[in-house]
């Protein structure tokens, strides 16, 4: 379950990583009132579960009543096509207005699952600012990866080779250590599967803030998380999801015309490659899993069915 950016930046405070000040707003009139108490220049940021943001219009620099009036209009009650949407895009409700940092350097830290040891491994990187798969790609040598023992959590002498990684010295270096052991914190005792800085900036008067964030909560662990389950905003996901979802099955959406109806992630994925492969576009995953019951099959075809995107299946 993906957190929008204002919610993970409250959870980064609630954890002491330092964020810029900030106000959730929902209408033009708030934009104005967040803006007027933060001070120009402030960044007006669509609220949506995608990143390439900025690069789609979705982040906008008011530096008066003027362009905050104008980028809410702009942005609220509209729909937001990034490179990670389909052509739809998501809906806009919540802007997030925050007060303009002016930033000397942006670095990148990340928690996430590593399935392939099966244990939480911390990245950091010096080179902030960019999606981390353009980051492994583009600078792998600059991407430090430190794999963390749940017995131990995050060592001291893991925090400092993480900040020597980001070319961190004397007190930036202490307080991004601090950082990183709340950061682990956090992705424990919630129960994330991702915990993202990008960028972590250090600002013109010396000091590191949380510049933007994602946050990702386990979905199977949301049953001892209520806290966090109250947070899911249902207008970010697909309604066939929502529906695949509360019928045991596992569904994504894609921007193809051709519908896959598979029992088995694995088989779902070779069929979604052969499609490819041939030059076709799947519209879906569709995994109804391996014990699949009749009443489950047959809500699963309906699933299928009532996607307009599907021509053939």
């Amino acid at each position: 379950m993906k957190l929008h950016e204002y919610q993970a930046k409250q959870l980064l405070a609630a954890y002491n990583v330092a964020v810029p000040d900030s106000q959730p707003v929902a209408t033009g009139r708030e934009v104005l009132h967040a803006a007027e108490r933060l001070g120009y220049p402030v960044v007006v940021k669509a609220q949506v579960h995608s990143g390439g943001r900025g690069k789609a219009g979705g982040v906008v620099v008011a530096e008066s009543p003027a362009e905050a009036r104008k980028a809410s209009a702009r942005l609220l009650g509209t729909r937001l096509v990034t490179a990670q949407t389909n052509a739809r895009g998501l809906p806009v409700q919540t802007v997030l207005v925050e007060k303009a940092v002016v930033a000397t350097r942006e670095l990148y830290l990340g928690l996430l699952v590593d399935p392939s040891r099966k244990q939480v491994v911390f990245l950091a990187s010096a080179c902030g600012g960019m999606d981390i798969e353009q980051l492994a790609t583009g600078h792998p040598g600059g991407l430090a990866t430190v794999v963390i023992d749940p017995l131990t959590g995050l060592l001291p002498y893991q925090a400092r080779a993480l900040a020597r990684a980001l070319a961190l010295t004397g007190p930036l270096a202490v307080q991004a250590a601090q950082f990183m052991r709340s950061l682990y914190r956090l992705f424990v005792e919630k129960d994330c599967s991702l915990v993202e800085i990008n960028p972590l900036v250090i600002t013109d008067t010396g000091e590191l803030l949380a510049l933007d964030a994602k946050i990702t909560i386990d979905d199977n662990a949301l049953f001892r998380q209520p806290e966090m389950a109250a947070l899911r905003d249902d207008t970010q996901i697909d309604s066939l999801e929502q529906e695949a979802a509360r019928a045991g099955v596992s569904y994504v959406k894609m921007d193809g015309s051709i519908g896959c109806l598979v029992n088995g992630a694995g088989l779902a994925m070779a069929t979604m490659d052969l499609i490819a492969l041939l030059g076709g576009r799947a519209a879906n995953f569709l995994d109804i899993g391996g014990a699949a019951d009749e009443q489950r099959i047959c809500r699963a075809i309906e699933l299928l069915l009532d996607d307009a995107d599907v021509k053939v299946a």
